[in-house]
């Protein structure tokens, strides 16, 4: 059974900031890079909610992290 992940925009931040926080992303590539950790048969499901919600495929991943919050050195 071939069954589509279905992707919310809080479900992308999480995957982006887990990406981040792991060193196998950067903040600033551009948010089509998550396509490499997307399944192609979701990648349209994963664009759709992108758009949903304002985002563009050039934006930079930080646009997703918008609500960082920095640790006290």
């Amino acid at each position: 059974m071939d069954t589509a992940v279905k992707y919310d925009i809080q479900m992308i931040k999480e995957e982006a900031r887990h990406l981040v926080d792991k060193g196998l992303l950067s903040r600033q590539r551009p948010i089509y890079a998550l396509c490499q950790y997307i399944p192609v048969r979701d990648w349209v499901f994963f664009e759709l909610e992108l758009e949903k919600n304002e985002y563009l495929l050039r934006d930079r991943i930080i646009d997703l992290l918008s609500s960082e919050s920095w640790a006290e050195d």
